[in-house]
C-alpha cells in the first residue's frame, strides 16, 4: 500500500466523534438513536464501539508489516507496554471518577472491566497472534471464537438479561460482584464476552491485510464491499437463532456490525481515497488522527464537568431556548464534542499526533 488511507483516518475520526457524542448527553432523555438497546437490537450507539475495534484491527496489521511481523523481543515489548498503558488510563480514569464523587476507598467497588480495558485486551491478544502465529490460520481461529462462543451462549442461558446467564456467573466468580457493571447484572465489557470482541478485532485485522496485499484500489474497495455485505447479510439470516446484542457481544452482532464498516469504509475509500473527494473530511480527520487521546480528554473533561455541577446549568440554559428535552440533550452533546473537536484542531494545526 502506497501512502497513508485517507478514508481510514476518516473513518476513524467519525467512530471517535460518535463515541464521545452518544456518552455524554445533557439530560436523562435522549434519542432512541443515541442509546443503547436495552438488550436484544441494534441502534446507532450500539454501533461505535464495534467499529472502533474493527478499525484498531486494520490499523495493528498497517502497524505491525513494517515490522514484517517477524518475533523480536522489542516489537513484543512494544506491544505489552502499549496494552498495559492503554489498560493503566482506563482504570486511572475509574479511579479519578472515584475520587471526584468522593469516594477515597474506591477499590472496595473498583470496577475492573470497562471500555479502554477491552481495548487494551484486544489489541495486545490480536497484536501478539499476528507475530506469533501463521496468517493464514486467522480465518479458522475468528470460525472457532465465534461459533464456540454462539455455542456457550446456547448452552449457558446466554441469551438472559439476569443473574442466570453464564457471563454473569464467570464474572462473579473470577472478579466479585463489586468489582462489575452495577447497572445490569451483565457486564458489557466482561471476561467471557471479550473473546468475541478479540474475534472482531481479527476481522478487522484481516480486511486490513486486503487493503495492503491488493495492488488495485478498485481490489481494495470491492474485497471490502463484498466481504462486508456477505458479513450483513449472514449476521441478519441467523439473527433469529442468535440474536444481535451489544451487551454480549454475540456472534450475530460481530458479523453485523463488521460487516456495517466493511461498507462504510469501502464506500469512503471510493470517494477519498480513489475519486479524491476530500471536502469537508478534515472535521473528522481532526478526531481520527489523535483518537485515543480525544477519547481520554472528554473523558476526563465529562467527570469535572459533572464533579464541578456544571452540567445541570448548562443544560437549563439549553432548555430555555430549545424546550424539548431530547433536542436539548442532543445540543449540549453536538456542543461537548465541538469543544472536543476544537483541541483535536489546535493539535492537527500544529501536526501534533500523540500516541502510545
Amino acid at each position: 500500500m502506497n501512502g497513508r488511507l485517507l478514508s481510514l483516518d476518516v473513518l476513524r475520526g467519525i467512530t471517535v466523534a460518535g463515541m464521545i457524542l452518544v456518552n455524554n448527553a445533557g439530560g436523562e432523555q435522549s434519542y432512541a438513536p443515541l442509546r443503547h438497546s436495552v438488550w436484544h437490537g441494534l441502534t446507532f450507539c450500539d454501533l461505535i464501539f464495534p467499529f472502533f475495534l474493527f478499525i484498531m484491527g486494520a490499523s495493528a496489521y498497517f502497524s505491525l508489516c513494517k515490522t514484517e511481523f517477524r518475533f523480536s523481543k522489542a516489537v513484543a515489548r512494544k506491544i505489552l507496554r502499549r496494552t498495559l498503558l492503554i489498560l493503566l488510563i482506563g482504570w486511572g480514569i475509574t479511579l479519578f471518577h472515584h475520587l471526584c464523587e468522593g469516594n477515597f476507598r474506591p477499590w472496595a467497588d473498583f470496577r475492573i472491566w470497562g471500555v479502554l480495558p477491552r481495548i487494551a485486551l484486544c489489541y495486545g491478544v490480536v497484536s501478539l497472534l499476528a507475530i506469533l502465529m501463521d496468517h493464514r490460520r486467522i480465518p479458522g481461529l475468528i470460525a472457532v471464537l465465534l461459533i464456540g462462543y454462539a455455542v456457550l451462549l446456547a448452552a449457558g442461558h446466554g441469551f438472559e438479561a439476569d443473574g442466570s446467564n453464564v457471563l454473569s456467573i464467570v464474572d462473579r466468580a473470577l472478579f466479585g460482584e463489586a468489582h462489575l457493571y452495577r447497572k445490569s447484572p451483565i457486564d458489557p465489557e466482561g471476561f467471557l464476552s471479550t473473546w468475541p470482541a478479540v474475534a472482531h478485532t481479527l476481522i478487522g485485522f484481516w480486511c486490513g491485510r486486503w487493503i495492503v496485499r491488493l495492488p488495485a484500489m478498485e481490489a481494495k474497495m470491492l474485497h471490502l464491499f463484498v466481504a462486508g455485505f456477505l458479513m450483513l447479510v449472514v449476521g441478519v439470516c441467523f439473527s433469529d437463532l442468535c440474536p444481535l446484542n451489544k451487551r454480549i457481544w454475540s456472534p450475530t452482532f460481530v458479523l453485523v456490525t463488521c460487516g456495517s464498516v466493511s461498507l462504510l469504509w469501502a464506500t469512503l475509500m471510493f470517494f477519498l481515497d480513489w475519486k479524491g473527494r476530500r471536502e469537508l473530511c478534515t472535521a473528522f480527520r481532526v478526531f481520527g488522527v489523535n483518537p485515543l487521546f480525544l477519547y481520554v480528554l472528554s473523558e476526563v473533561l465529562a467527570i469535572v464537568i459533572d464533579a464541578c455541577g456544571i452540567k445541570p446549568p448548562v443544560y437549563d440554559a439549553i432548555r430555555c431556548v430549545f424546550p424539548d428535552p431530547y433536542f436539548a440533550s442532543l445540543i449540549y452533546s453536538v456542543s461537548f464534542t465541538g469543544l472536543l473537536w476544537l483541541c483535536g484542531y489546535l493539535l492537527y494545526r500544529k501536526k501534533i499526533y500523540i500516541k502510545l
